[in-house]
Protein backbone atom coordinates (compact mmCIF):
# COMPACT_ATOMS: atom_id res chain seq x y z
CA UNK A 1 0.00 0.00 0.00
CA UNK A 2 1.48 3.51 -0.64
CA UNK A 3 2.30 5.52 2.52
CA UNK A 4 -0.10 8.83 2.53
CA UNK A 5 1.73 12.03 2.47
CA UNK A 6 1.51 14.23 5.48
CA UNK A 7 -0.98 16.82 5.60
CA UNK A 8 1.86 19.73 5.43
CA UNK A 9 3.21 18.23 2.18
CA UNK A 10 0.03 17.73 0.47
CA UNK A 11 -0.88 21.58 1.55
CA UNK A 12 2.02 22.92 0.66
CA UNK A 13 1.68 20.70 -2.69
CA UNK A 14 4.83 18.86 -2.87
CA UNK A 15 5.71 15.14 -1.80
CA UNK A 16 7.69 14.91 1.33
CA UNK A 17 10.92 16.80 1.08
CA UNK A 18 14.20 17.47 3.33
CA UNK A 19 14.63 20.47 5.56
CA UNK A 20 16.17 22.76 2.75
CA UNK A 21 14.58 21.46 -0.14
CA UNK A 22 11.42 22.38 1.40
CA UNK A 23 12.74 26.11 2.33
CA UNK A 24 14.34 26.17 -1.61
CA UNK A 25 10.32 24.93 -2.39
CA UNK A 26 8.98 27.86 -0.34
CA UNK A 27 6.90 30.69 -2.03
CA UNK A 28 7.63 34.26 -1.15
CA UNK A 29 4.48 34.81 0.57
CA UNK A 30 5.74 32.67 3.13
CA UNK A 31 8.19 35.08 4.64
CA UNK A 32 8.27 37.92 6.70
CA UNK A 33 10.56 40.53 7.10
CA UNK A 34 11.67 42.23 11.12
CA UNK A 35 9.05 44.42 11.79
CA UNK A 36 11.08 47.55 13.06
CA UNK A 37 8.69 48.48 15.90
CA UNK A 38 9.04 44.89 17.45
CA UNK A 39 12.62 44.60 16.85
CA UNK A 40 15.85 45.37 19.23
CA UNK A 41 19.17 45.81 18.67
CA UNK A 42 21.65 45.77 21.51
CA UNK A 43 25.54 46.57 21.61
CA UNK A 44 27.51 44.81 23.91
CA UNK A 45 31.07 43.97 24.43
CA UNK A 46 31.50 45.74 20.61
CA UNK A 47 29.17 43.48 18.82
CA UNK A 48 25.42 43.39 18.36
CA UNK A 49 22.56 41.02 19.10
CA UNK A 50 19.34 41.31 17.30
CA UNK A 51 15.59 40.10 19.48
CA UNK A 52 12.37 40.61 18.31
CA UNK A 53 9.60 41.11 20.30
CA UNK A 54 6.36 38.97 20.84
CA UNK A 55 3.62 41.46 21.72
CA UNK A 56 0.85 39.15 20.71
CA UNK A 57 2.02 37.01 23.67
CA UNK A 58 3.73 39.72 26.38
CA UNK A 59 1.46 43.34 25.09
CA UNK A 60 1.77 44.94 28.75
CA UNK A 61 5.73 44.19 29.25
CA UNK A 62 6.91 44.36 25.35
CA UNK A 63 5.21 48.53 25.83
CA UNK A 64 7.50 48.67 29.25
CA UNK A 65 10.29 47.52 27.11
CA UNK A 66 9.77 49.85 24.41
CA UNK A 67 9.28 53.08 26.61
CA UNK A 68 12.77 51.95 28.69
CA UNK A 69 14.52 51.09 25.30
CA UNK A 70 13.25 54.81 24.39
CA UNK A 71 14.31 56.87 27.77
CA UNK A 72 17.23 54.91 27.26
CA UNK A 73 17.13 52.78 30.61
CA UNK A 74 19.28 50.03 29.21
CA UNK A 75 22.19 52.28 27.79
CA UNK A 76 25.10 52.13 30.20
CA UNK A 77 23.85 49.08 32.48
CA UNK A 78 25.73 45.81 32.28
CA UNK A 79 25.02 41.61 31.78
CA UNK A 80 25.21 40.49 35.71
CA UNK A 81 25.00 37.24 35.21
CA UNK A 82 26.30 34.68 32.75
CA UNK A 83 25.12 30.81 34.56
CA UNK A 84 26.67 27.91 32.52
CA UNK A 85 23.60 26.21 30.66
CA UNK A 86 20.81 28.45 31.54
CA UNK A 87 20.64 32.44 31.00
CA UNK A 88 23.16 35.29 30.49
CA UNK A 89 20.96 38.32 32.45
CA UNK A 90 21.42 41.94 32.16
CA UNK A 91 19.89 44.77 33.83
CA UNK A 92 21.02 47.88 36.60
CA UNK A 93 23.51 45.54 39.37
CA UNK A 94 22.11 48.20 41.83
CA UNK A 95 18.66 48.22 41.14
CA UNK A 96 17.66 46.84 44.82
CA UNK A 97 19.05 50.38 46.32
CA UNK A 98 15.84 52.60 45.99
CA UNK A 99 18.44 55.57 45.33
CA UNK A 100 20.06 54.27 42.34
CA UNK A 101 16.41 53.26 40.63
CA UNK A 102 16.64 55.13 36.84
CA UNK A 103 13.17 53.38 35.97
CA UNK A 104 10.91 56.24 34.08
CA UNK A 105 7.51 56.31 32.31
CA UNK A 106 6.75 52.54 33.03
CA UNK A 107 5.35 51.09 36.86
CA UNK A 108 7.49 49.57 39.26
CA UNK A 109 5.23 46.48 39.32
CA UNK A 110 3.15 44.71 36.49
CA UNK A 111 0.74 41.88 36.52
CA UNK A 112 2.58 38.86 34.60
CA UNK A 113 1.75 37.77 31.69
CA UNK A 114 2.59 34.05 32.09
CA UNK A 115 0.03 33.22 29.72
CA UNK A 116 -2.44 35.16 27.68
CA UNK A 117 -5.99 33.85 26.40
CA UNK A 118 -5.68 31.59 23.72
CA UNK A 119 -8.83 33.10 21.97
CA UNK A 120 -8.02 35.63 19.10
CA UNK A 121 -4.72 34.05 18.91
CA UNK A 122 -2.93 32.31 15.85
CA UNK A 123 -1.54 29.23 16.82
CA UNK A 124 0.51 27.01 14.45
CA UNK A 125 0.27 23.51 16.16
CA UNK A 126 2.93 21.25 15.58
CA UNK A 127 2.70 17.37 16.16
CA UNK A 128 3.68 15.35 18.63
CA UNK A 129 4.05 14.65 22.17
CA UNK A 130 4.77 17.15 25.13
CA UNK A 131 4.36 16.63 28.43
CA UNK A 132 2.94 20.99 28.69
CA UNK A 133 0.08 21.37 26.69
CA UNK A 134 -0.11 21.49 22.88
CA UNK A 135 3.04 22.95 21.25
CA UNK A 136 3.09 25.57 17.97
CA UNK A 137 4.17 28.74 16.89
CA UNK A 138 2.22 32.31 17.43
CA UNK A 139 4.00 34.37 14.46
CA UNK A 140 7.55 32.66 14.79
CA UNK A 141 7.76 32.21 18.65
CA UNK A 142 7.56 28.56 19.93
CA UNK A 143 4.39 28.33 22.64
CA UNK A 144 2.38 26.02 23.95
CA UNK A 145 -1.42 25.94 24.17
CA UNK A 146 -3.46 24.78 27.24
CA UNK A 147 -6.61 25.24 28.93
CA UNK A 148 -7.44 28.33 26.94
CA UNK A 149 -4.24 29.79 27.43
CA UNK A 150 -1.14 30.17 25.25
CA UNK A 151 2.08 31.51 26.84
CA UNK A 152 5.56 31.43 24.92
CA UNK A 153 8.12 28.53 25.73
CA UNK A 154 11.58 28.42 27.33
CA UNK A 155 13.68 27.68 24.06
CA UNK A 156 17.20 28.44 23.39
CA UNK A 157 17.60 32.23 22.84
CA UNK A 158 13.73 33.22 24.59
CA UNK A 159 14.08 36.48 25.52
CA UNK A 160 12.79 36.70 29.13
CA UNK A 161 11.93 38.86 32.30
CA UNK A 162 13.51 38.76 35.62
CA UNK A 163 11.64 39.50 38.60
CA UNK A 164 12.08 38.59 42.81
CA UNK A 165 10.05 36.64 44.48
CA UNK A 166 7.05 38.34 43.94
CA UNK A 167 4.98 37.35 40.62
CA UNK A 168 4.18 41.20 39.59
CA UNK A 169 8.13 42.17 40.07
CA UNK A 170 9.11 41.95 36.60
CA UNK A 171 8.44 44.84 34.36
CA UNK A 172 11.46 44.83 31.86
CA UNK A 173 14.06 46.42 33.87
CA UNK A 174 15.66 43.57 33.72
CA UNK A 175 15.92 40.46 31.43
CA UNK A 176 18.02 37.53 30.31
CA UNK A 177 18.32 35.09 27.50
CA UNK A 178 17.99 31.51 27.80
CA UNK A 179 21.87 30.32 26.84
CA UNK A 180 21.73 26.08 27.60
CA UNK A 181 18.82 23.52 27.73
CA UNK A 182 15.23 24.67 27.44
CA UNK A 183 14.56 25.61 30.93
CA UNK A 184 10.56 24.68 30.51
CA UNK A 185 9.90 24.69 34.14
CA UNK A 186 10.24 28.28 34.16
CA UNK A 187 7.16 28.33 31.45
CA UNK A 188 4.10 30.10 33.13
CA UNK A 189 6.47 31.39 35.66
CA UNK A 190 8.13 33.92 34.04
CA UNK A 191 7.08 36.29 31.19
CA UNK A 192 8.89 35.78 27.83
CA UNK A 193 8.78 38.59 25.42
CA UNK A 194 10.64 37.74 22.56
CA UNK A 195 13.35 36.29 21.38
CA UNK A 196 17.40 36.44 19.48
CA UNK A 197 17.18 36.55 15.95
CA UNK A 198 21.02 37.50 15.06
CA UNK A 199 23.86 37.16 17.60
CA UNK A 200 23.14 34.59 20.24
CA UNK A 201 27.12 33.67 20.28
CA UNK A 202 27.94 37.03 21.30
CA UNK A 203 25.95 36.11 24.92
CA UNK A 204 26.14 32.11 24.82
CA UNK A 205 30.06 32.63 24.61
CA UNK A 206 30.74 34.78 27.35
CA UNK A 207 32.36 34.14 30.87
CA UNK A 208 30.54 32.26 33.13
CA UNK A 209 29.86 33.92 36.73
CA UNK A 210 31.69 32.58 39.32
CA UNK A 211 29.41 34.14 42.42
CA UNK A 212 25.87 32.05 43.49
CA UNK A 213 23.71 31.29 40.02
CA UNK A 214 26.53 32.31 37.79
CA UNK A 215 26.36 36.44 38.95
CA UNK A 216 29.58 38.29 38.43
CA UNK A 217 31.15 38.49 41.62
CA UNK A 218 33.04 42.47 41.26
CA UNK A 219 32.23 44.98 39.38
CA UNK A 220 35.39 44.80 36.80
CA UNK A 221 34.00 41.23 35.54
CA UNK A 222 30.54 42.86 34.43
CA UNK A 223 30.16 43.36 30.58
CA UNK A 224 29.13 46.73 29.75
CA UNK A 225 25.75 47.59 27.26
CA UNK A 226 26.60 50.29 25.29
CA UNK A 227 23.44 50.76 24.14
CA UNK A 228 19.79 49.35 23.24
CA UNK A 229 17.43 50.81 20.56
CA UNK A 230 14.18 50.03 18.95
CA UNK A 231 14.66 49.08 15.09
CA UNK A 232 12.31 51.98 14.24
CA UNK A 233 14.92 54.00 15.48
CA UNK A 234 17.80 52.59 13.76
CA UNK A 235 18.32 54.21 10.55
CA UNK A 236 16.92 51.70 7.77
CA UNK A 237 20.70 51.19 5.93
CA UNK A 238 21.66 49.60 9.73
CA UNK A 239 19.00 47.52 10.25
CA UNK A 240 19.44 43.36 10.28
CA UNK A 241 18.25 42.10 6.36
CA UNK A 242 16.22 38.83 7.11
CA UNK A 243 13.54 37.29 6.60
CA UNK A 244 11.78 34.52 8.41
CA UNK A 245 9.41 31.53 7.68
CA UNK A 246 6.03 32.70 8.56
CA UNK A 247 4.76 29.97 11.01
CA UNK A 248 1.91 30.12 9.76
CA UNK A 249 2.33 28.71 6.53
CA UNK A 250 2.12 25.33 4.74
CA UNK A 251 5.99 25.30 3.72
CA UNK A 252 6.49 25.96 7.87
CA UNK A 253 4.16 23.04 8.40
CA UNK A 254 6.30 20.65 5.99
CA UNK A 255 9.48 22.20 7.38
CA UNK A 256 8.38 21.07 11.28
CA UNK A 257 7.57 17.23 9.39
CA UNK A 258 11.09 17.59 7.38
CA UNK A 259 12.87 18.25 10.91
CA UNK A 260 10.55 15.12 12.50
CA UNK A 261 11.89 12.44 9.77
CA UNK A 262 15.46 14.05 9.28
CA UNK A 263 16.54 10.62 6.99
CA UNK A 264 15.19 12.44 4.05
CA UNK A 265 18.19 15.24 4.68
CA UNK A 266 20.52 12.21 3.79
CA UNK A 267 22.71 11.92 6.93
CA UNK A 268 20.57 10.53 9.53
CA UNK A 269 19.83 6.44 9.91
CA UNK A 270 16.88 6.73 12.03
CA UNK A 271 14.58 9.70 13.18
CA UNK A 272 11.57 9.71 15.90
CA UNK A 273 9.05 10.28 13.85
CA UNK A 274 8.23 13.79 15.82
CA UNK A 275 10.07 16.63 16.71
CA UNK A 276 10.19 18.98 20.15
CA UNK A 277 9.27 21.92 19.93
CA UNK A 278 12.69 23.87 21.33
CA UNK A 279 14.20 21.77 17.87
CA UNK A 280 12.55 23.28 15.60
CA UNK A 281 14.57 26.55 14.52
CA UNK A 282 12.87 28.67 12.17
CA UNK A 283 13.95 29.12 8.75
CA UNK A 284 15.75 32.87 8.32
CA UNK A 285 17.55 33.93 4.99
CA UNK A 286 18.53 36.79 3.22
CA UNK A 287 16.18 38.67 1.47
CA UNK A 288 15.34 37.92 -2.47
CA UNK A 289 16.53 40.51 -4.51
CA UNK A 290 14.23 41.16 -7.83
Amino acid sequence: MKALLPLACLLAGFAPLGSQAVIDASRPEEWRALAPENTLYMEVGGNTVVFELAPELAPRTVGNIRTLVRERYFDGLSINRVQDNYVVQWGDPDAENPAAQRRQGIPATLSPEFGVPAAGIAFTPIPGPDGFGEPGFVNGFAATRKNGAVWATHCYAALGVGRAEAADSGNGAELYVVIGHAPRHLDRNVTITGRVISGSEHLSSLKRGTGALGFYETAAERVPITRIRLGSDVPEGERLSVEIMRTDSASFRAFVDARAHRTRDGWFDSDSGFIDICNVRVPQRMPSRP
